[in-house]
């Protein structure tokens, strides 16, 4: 929305600047390029073409120094920012994310990003929505298959805007001139809308496409997360049948790939591989990001390791009071190749690398796959002589008094999924993570929203089994429908989707499950939407497995973790609403300006 109100200003100025003693000869415009909207859209190509923006927008959000998917997992109980030699980063959210805060900055947090690259995501989708019938096609299904990708893509911008701010505004058409009276809409105005759009797209887009194209199998997989969302538990099951039943897709079980005939790893490697991921053999992966070094990817890569690995190159003694380790390239023992130059940015928590992984046979998180502190070793050259009884010997945390070795333990000692984050970077040495395609649906998941929408009925027997199926692959034991709840799904989800789902969304959706439903938690607790910003299950399960948050940890800056139950929504950035200067965009309770709020549009207009 803020770069559409920016355009809209700077046409206002240029219109204001051409009206005052111009000739006639200098108004008449000479384009600097034949691509222009009127003769561009006018084929089926010129309309794929023009998604091919949808799907660039997409990929910014996984990729470069501090990419915004950082604070998806961060507003969370998986993660936490882990930057601790300076105020600013998203840690004492109380007092750091308001609206007139900076919320797009890798050294802050990317709250506005995706305000403003949803609403370039939905305008990039709305021009093909708009403009499909100016085209040519060689049949209907063509242009069906085409209007569904769009809508797809729509759907999916909105899907994450609602459950990352709530009610939001609603633009279904082309914004061709300048526009600044927005009205918020209700949440699940825009839902019901989405799942119409999507019902028509599953019915028209295949699954014959070029991998990192819009597929059936993605459209039903989105389907399922907005059938959630408004408590359509029957129709959620039935999209996630489409996806489990009868596609191309399917969970991989036997080792593929590039990878497989290295005995030393196993299958769950070989599917997070970036040479693997998009092969036609991986029946995994519904819908893909594409980014390779040699077709022009994304500048420097995606910098996984150096975002969410430790800061494991210094802050590390050895027992002996000596630095212990060097992440530099070209030593004796050089560990910065294998696992990065990381600087624990996205520091996952106690939950998600110790508490959930409750079988020891669990392939991810078994040794190969999964990273602990004490897998590295000490390799400071300057130990072969200072400290030579402990080089080449595993990292401690304490000594033999018990005191401690590591001078920031929440920057620079935590395990992390090996076998995940491991991106091989062909430009930077030492190593910050290099080109590869993402999964950004895999069947995985859809499993596990067949088994939330199992759970949500009672069903606790095909929820379990849907759970075990995931269970299974990774050579876990399996659970009995008397474990299962939304812990048990969650936590599953954390195992298989570290860093690939957007957890903060994925919470904030159940939280409205909740609360629409009324049903009670684990925990024992009922919620409603009529105080949904001061009492949710967002907020209650953060708490409860955050220990950052739950203890109010403090870093060694000085800042402290705090969280408080109405940042289960994100504020408006300011700058939107007070750039709508004709309309009224509502802000989310618990922050400044709601006091101003108007009730939502309950219909599309």
């Amino acid at each position: 929305m803020k770069n559409i109100y920016k355009i809209s200003f700077a046409c206002l100025a240029s219109a204001m600047l051409f009206s005052v003693g111009c000739k006639k000869s200098f108004l008449e415009p000479e384009p600097l390029s034949i691509y222009t909207p009127e003769n561009a859209y006018i084929d089926a190509a010129g309309l794929r073409a023009a998604l091919v923006a949808c799907a660039r927008n997409l990929r910014n959000e996984y990729y470069g120094d501090g990419a915004p998917w950082i604070t998806e997992q961060i507003f969370s109980e998986v993660a936490v920012e882990g930057t601790t030699d300076k105020s600013g980063p998203a840690q004492d959210l109380n007092l750091l994310i308001t609206p007139d805060a900076n919320l797009n900055s890798v050294d802050f947090n990317k709250i506005g990003y995706y305000w403003d690259e949803g609403y370039k995501g939905i305008k990039y989708a709305n021009t093909v929505i708009t403009r499909i019938d100016n085209a040519k096609y060689k049949d209907e299904a063509e242009r069906n298959a085409i209007l569904g990708s769009a809508y797809f893509h729509r759907a999916f911008r909105y899907y994450r805007l609602v459950n990352q701010f709530g009610d939001v505004p609603l633009v279904l058409n082309e914004i061709s001139t300048p526009k600044v009276d927005f009205y918020t809409t209700k949440r699940e105005v825009i839902l019901q809308k989405m799942k119409e759009d999507l019902e028509f797209a599953a019915k028209w887009v295949t699954d014959n496409v070029n991998k990192g194209e819009v597929t059936k199998g993605a459209i039903n997989h989105l389907l399922t997360k907005v059938n959630l969302s408004l408590g359509k538990f029957d129709d959620a099951i039935a999209s996630a049948n489409a996806v489990i039943n009868g596609s191309p897709y399917s969970l991989m079980t036997a080792r593929f790939g590039a990878t497989k005939s290295d005995a030393t790893k196993n299958l769950v490697w070989d599917l997070h591989r970036p040479e693997n991921k998009s092969l036609n053999e991986n029946k995994e992966g519904l819908f893909m990001i594409i980014d390779r070094q040699v077709d022009g990817g994304y500048d420097g890569g995606m910098k996984i390791m150096r975002q969410t690995v430790p800061l494991w190159g210094s802050n590390i003694n050895t027992p002996n009071g000596k630095r212990g380790t060097n992440d530099g390239i070209n030593l004796e023992i050089t560990q910065s190749n294998l696992y990065g130059r990381g600087i624990g940015r996205c520091r996952g928590t106690s939950y998600s690398t110790q508490a959930i992984w409750d079988d020891p046979n669990d392939l991810r998180h078994i040794k190969g796959n999964w990273m602990n502190m004490e897998d590295l070793v000490y390799n400071d050259p300057a130990l072969k002589t200072s400290d030579p009884e402990y080089y080449n010997k595993p990292v401690r945390l304490r000594n033999a008094a018990g005191g401690l070795l590591v001078t920031d333990t929440i920057r620079s000692y935590f395990g992390w999924p090996q076998y995940k984050l491991f991106v091989p970077d062909f430009e930077n040495a030492p190593m910050q993570g290099g080109h590869t395609d993402w999964y950004v649906f895999r069947i995985a998941e859809t499993y596990l929203l067949r088994a939330e929408a199992y759970y949500w009925k009672d069903d606790l027997a095909n929820a379990a089994a849907d759970i075990n199926k995931i269970r299974a692959r990774a050579n876990a034991a399996p659970y009995t429908p008397d474990k299962i709840n939304i812990g048990t799904i969650l936590d599953e989800r954390a195992r298989e989707l570290y860093y690939e789902e957007p957890r903060k969304t994925e919470l904030t959706r159940i939280a409205y499950i909740f609360a629409l439903t009324g049903k009670t938690a684990y925990n024992g607790k009922a919620y409603n939407l009529t105080n949904f910003s001061e009492n949710n299950f967002f907020y209650d399960r953060v708490k409860e497995k955050n220990v950052f948050y739950k203890n109010g940890v403090r870093t060694n800056h000085g800042d402290q973790y705090t969280m408080s139950p109405y940042h289960v929504l994100w504020p408006v950035p300011q700058a939107g609403i007070r750039a709508n200067v004709l309309g009224h965009i509502n802000q989310n309770k618990g922050y400044s300006g709601a006091e101003s709020n108007i009730p939502p549009l309950d219909k599309i207009e």
